[in-house]
Formats: C-alpha cells, structure tokens, sequence
C-alpha cells in the first residue's frame, strides 16, 4: 500500500497529528465534540479522572474516564469547514499508521457525539430545551467535495426541501445524512427529535438582519413550515450536517444533541444559557456512560 505523503497527512514533531495535536493513543472511541473550546473544561470536570490535555489553536481535548467508560471530548471551533478538519482528523488517528503512514487493514469505527447550541425552529421546542437530530440537512457545502449516496428516504427528505424553498434558485444545493440510530435510541426521554439544519454563517445564513439585506428574507419561515411526512425541521446550527455526512462516509457513529437557546419562531433566548448547557452536559454524559 503506498504511504500517504507528508503533505497530505500533516504529523508534528511529537507524533501527533497537525490541527488536534493528538496523537493516536490519546483518543477514545467515545468522542464528544463541542464548538467553543471554554466548554470542553465545562464537560471533563464530569469525568472521573483525565489522562490528557492537549491544545493547539481552537482545538482543545481532553480525554479520560467515567467509570470504565473512556471518553474524549473535543472543540472544534464553529462552522462545518472545522468539522471538516476534526472529523478528517479523528479518523486518520484511528485508522491510519503514523508511523508507515498507510491505512490500517482493518477499519475502526467510533463513537462521535456532538453537544452544542441552536436556534429553535418550532414554537412549541422552547428555549433550554434538549433536541437530538434524525438527520442533519447541509445548506453549506462541506459534502459536496466528498462522494456521497443518499438512501431512499434521505432523497425524498431533501427533494421535498427543494421544493419547499426553492432553495437551488439561489445557487444552493443542499445535503442531508442521518444519525446514526444505534446512538439516537438512547436519547428519547427529555429530548425532542428532528431534522437539524446546519447552516455557513450565524447571521445572513440564518436569517437575521443587522445592515445587510438578505436573499432570501423567507428561508427560515419555510424551514419552519417544512413537513414531510412525520419529519419537520426542529432547529438549526452550524456544525450537525458536515458530521453526520463525514461520520456515514467513514464508517463512525454520530449523533447531535444540541440545547435551544433562541427560539426564533417566539424571538425569545434563553435566561441562563450556561445553566441550560450544564444541564445537556450532565444529562447526557449520564447516556453516554453507559452506552
């Protein structure tokens, strides 16, 4: 097998791989994924004990215990062109040779979870509540650089959107993959289930009008009214999709539990965000455990 070149696969002085300054034995196959480094403290101070702490730029993890259960968890800063990094780099530390720099015979797949914030879609989903999503459905274009076959049901999701909004009148051509449901059946009790739609940008890419006018001055009412069978949109961030898409390409688990903190449909934001994030933490590292 012909070694990957050292401009493809970036290895620092230490052995550790370049963006995540991790080096293979330092992850879990449990893996957390959070976008601001800050909370990556706010959810190992859960663990049990902690083996490692690593930093390099907005990419910190730390990786220890609850219990026996080994568990990293990782901030990859915001937008799906970082996840393109963590994801990309995640499975190069579990599935490739760093020392002969070929892929290893035989493929290992691990568990990625993201924890996160969003926007609300839906008035009834309010603020500090819990959503886990079915699907993550791209309006960026993280994906579209990667070979990607949808099954039946994700076709007839992303057709049905396509119409809804007309959306490729304006030049985007959105993607959608699916969680996976050996994780997403764990999270039913206390979280609402729903596509999550991951958007490029917080403000235009979202709806919001500060001095700039947008193109598209509808596109969050009609992600609102989208229904497609029993599936509608709950909520949207900027990160779900690129990991659902990367993680099915790949071969991982994922899942992406996000807590609303702006309900856009009432215009209302959370009180206490920090205490709505610690309780997401708490709750689901309880899952998490003992999964």
């Amino acid at each position: 097998m012909q070694a990957i070149g050292a401009s493809e696969l970036i290895i620092n002085d230490h052995g550790a791989i370049y963006h995540l300054n991790v080096r293979p034995e330092e992850i879990a196959d449990t893996i957390i994924t959070v976008g601001d480094p800050e909370r990556v403290a706010e959810v190992s101070k859960y663990f049990d004990r902690i083996e490692h702490t690593l930093a390099h730029r907005e990419f910190i993890t730390h990786t220890g215990y609850i219990g026996q259960k080994r568990i990293s968890v990782l901030s990859t800063g915001i937008g799906p062109d970082n996840i393109d990094i963590a994801l990309n780099e995640i499975d190069a530390l579990v599935n490739i040779d760093f020392t002969s720099r070929t892929i290893h015979d035989q493929k290992k797949s691990v568990s990625i979870i993201r924890m996160g914030t969003c926007g609300s879609l839906q008035g009834e989903v309010g603020v500090n509540e819990l959503v886990a999503g079915t699907h993550g459905l791209g309006i960026d274009n993280v994906l579209h650089f990667y070979t990607q076959e949808n099954n039946e049901e994700e076709k007839a999701i992303l057709d049905a959107f396509e119409k809804h909004t007309s959306i490729h009148a304006h030049k985007i051509q959105p993607y959608i993959a699916t969680a996976s449901a050996g994780l997403i059946k764990h999270f039913t009790e206390g979280y609402s289930h729903g596509i999550t739609v991951t958007c490029p940008g917080f403000y235009g890419p979202q709806g919001r009008i500060l001095r700039l006018p947008l193109k598209m001055p509808n596109l969050v009412d009609q992600m609102t009214s989208f229904r497609y069978g029993q599936h509608r949109i709950a909520n949207f961030e900027m990160e779900t999709s690129a990991i659902y898409g990367l993680c099915n390409l790949l071969g991982h688990q994922c899942l992406s539990i996000n807590v609303i903190i702006a309900n856009r449909v009432k215009k209302e934001y959370s009180k206490d965000m920090g205490k709505a994030v610690d309780h997401m933490i708490q709750k689901s590292l309880g899952i998490i455990a003992d999964i």
